[in-house]
């Protein structure tokens, strides 16, 4: 199936229909997208990091979980599948995904499907509408970044920090001194580093198109990047696509912060789902950059507008702990997602006989 998951489109596998062997699916999953090729002409992704991702899903294997979700994010323009991260915009399509393929049972006019991401081991509950015993995607929920409307998809993440760095802060550090620019080094469900534009002599204001023309820029951030991966544990993150970048201002249409996202070296339209997670997470640590320029509201649960160059991204976060040091105790946001596509995807001819051959062999 090809769905439309939050702002990103994927295609979504069972498990069972793909070879169990990593290297083999990878060849698989690169055949049928059409990479390496910057616009995916023999294959069927979209040309573009956001339309070029992959969910794999079965039963899950955990007794708390419904289902497993491995995300692959299919380079554009490389031979490589990524599996190192996560993705909420194609988690919010995991939930109907499992529905329309009978993994999960409806449950009534709304279903909750319980989902274990493999990459990150991090799990997520999502709420599902389904009147008449099915999966409705007609509503009347808006999210920035989609046209029109849909039937909303609460997605409520239970376990998100420290989902690829193995904590929140993996130096330990709300504020490190990186190529001579303060950021936070952070992790609540995506692997972010997050610093004020004007540390790198920018507004945060810029059109996206704008910033993703910026050669000076992105050189610098990828500078700070390359530096970052290495003290967040990440090793050598010159081939990962995390940690992601995000240039945080004060808000400027309404919201609580401002930013401008590289996911990791193009300039994102919006925002993703957990680096918006992570980002609003890193407003609410004292002494922070974020904590700097955005307006926190008050209370236990906050509502936080994450402003982006589409729009923005509402994140409820429930803060516990105490003023000096707040802990972060649940992360929620709102999507949607639709079924686009169903039926069958070709790989290459030479690469299916291939497989087919090791399959008759084994």
């Amino acid at each position: 199936m090809i769905l439309r998951g939050g702002t990103s489109k994927g295609a979504y596998f069972l498990a069972e229909d793909l070879p169990s062997d990593p290297a083999q699916r990878d060849a698989l999953l690169l055949s049928i997208m059409g990479s390496p090729d910057p616009r995916q002409i023999d294959g069927i992704g979209g040309a573009h990091p956001l339309t070029s991702k992959i969910a794999i899903v079965s039963k899950s294997k955990r007794a708390d979980c419904d289902v497993d979700f491995l995300f692959g994010q299919v380079v554009v323009d490389k031979p490589k599948v990524d599996v190192t991260p996560n993705c909420g915009n194609i988690l919010a399509g995991i939930g109907p995904f499992a529905i329309e393929r009978g993994l999960v049972p409806v449950q009534g006019a709304v279903t909750r499907v319980r989902v274990h991401t493999v990459n990150t081991g991090t799990i997520a509950e999502l709420s599902i509408q389904t009147p008449d015993g099915h999966v409705a995607y007609g509503g009347d929920a808006r999210i920035d970044g989609v046209p029109g409307t849909a039937a909303p998809i609460a997605v409520e993440f239970l376990d998100a920090a420290g989902s690829v760095c193995g904590s929140l802060l993996p130096t330990g550090n709300t504020v490190d001194r990186v190529a001579g620019v303060d950021a936070t080094l952070i992790d609540n469900g995506m692997p972010v580093v997050v610093l004020e534009a004007a540390s790198v002599g920018r507004t945060g204001y810029e059109p996206r198109d704008v910033l993703d023309k910026d050669a000076e820029l992105k050189a610098w951030l990828e500078e700070i990047r390359l530096q970052a991966g290495r003290l967040m544990g990440l090793d050598d993150v010159s081939s990962k696509v995390v940690p992601k970048m995000a240039l945080v201002a004060p808000p400027a249409a309404g919201g609580h912060v401002c930013t401008r996202s590289f996911i990791p070296h193009e300039c994102h339209a919006s925002i993703g789902v957990f680096a918006a997670v992570t980002v609003a997470t890193a407003c609410v640590l004292p002494g922070s950059p974020a904590a700097r320029v955005a307006k926190i509201p008050p209370g236990r649960e906050k509502t936080l507008s994450v402003e982006h160059p589409t729009g923005e991204f509402s994140v409820v976060i429930e803060v516990g702990g105490t003023e000096e040091n707040p802990v972060v105790e649940k992360a929620g946001l709102l999507r949607t997602a639709r079924l686009l596509f169903e039926g069958y995807a070709f790989a290459h001819e030479a690469l299916a006989h291939s497989l087919e051959a090791g399959r008759d062999a084994a």
